[in-house]
């Protein structure tokens, strides 16, 4: 009898475990009557393209519920292939949500309104960027980015600083970006990061001022592509979902 009960206590652990290994990326009937879209199935890269290419995303996986670029056989695929990852359909007024995970020392980033034209070769010359980056500790180093201003975990990218409440390296991150008319909000971890306004004055001024004031571009397409970046390092995104607005 004792032999039968751990032969079914373990029969449950098991199936318990199967039905959330993937719980993740869907939808509830509430979000579904709010319009909010899945961008990524928990199982490929479905709706999504590398940049600068039609075909298929090789280099980015979707294994239990995650989305990543292969960083570890990496040096197998070519430099065509090792790009960032971007949306097929383009979005202008919209809330985004996802969560992120990045590796040690490890620099990612999540753009949006970024033109996939034929006629830029990067998606950072268009597209404005939230900071996905290891911040470190007080008793450990992360990546040198969390040295600089403005460019640590949820910043707007060389632009703003963000309110710190990243969680340590390893640990998922939930953020929210909506951008609606021009106004911009930043949301990690429950938090409300940055608010700004795009395409006004003020905003021209933050760019003329950031590495991005000789990208002529940057900052200027009111609808483009989401945009998962790949910088050389292991990231690990799930649960992405939008609803335009």
């Amino acid at each position: 009898m004792k032999n039968l009960l751990i032969v079914i206590g373990c029969s449950i652990i098991a199936a318990s475990c199967s039905s959330t290994k993937h719980s993740g990326n869907v939808l509830s009937d509430k979000e579904k009557s709010e319009g909010w879209q899945l961008l990524f199935d928990g199982k490929s890269t479905k709706g999504w393209h590398v940049f600068g290419s039609k075909g298929d995303a090789n280099f980015w996986k979707a294994t239990d519920g995650m989305l990543y670029p292969d960083q570890g056989n990496a040096k197998q695929y070519s430099d065509k292939e090792r790009k960032d990852l971007v949306t097929d359909e383009v979005y202008s007024n919209f809330e985004l949500q996802l969560d992120w995970r990045i590796s040690e020392k490890g620099n990612s980033g999540i753009m949006f309104y970024v033109l996939d034209d034929g006629k830029h070769d990067e998606p950072y010359l268009t597209g404005p960027e939230m900071q996905v980056l290891d911040n470190g500790t007080p008793i450990r180093l992360g990546h040198p980015d969390a040295r600089l201003y403005t460019h640590r975990a949820g910043d707007l990218y060389d632009m703003l600083a963000s309110t710190e409440v990243a969680k340590p390296q390893g640990e998922w991150n939930h953020i929210v970006i909506k951008s609606v008319q021009g106004k911009l909000d930043f949301y990690m971890n429950g938090v409300h990061t940055i608010s700004t306004t795009l395409w006004n004055d003020y905003w021209d001024k933050m760019v003329g001022i950031s590495k991005f004031k000789y990208m002529p571009d940057f900052g200027k397409a009111r609808q483009g592509s989401i945009c998962l970046q790949y910088h050389g390092d292991a990231v690990w995104f799930r649960n992405i979902k939008i609803r335009k607005l």
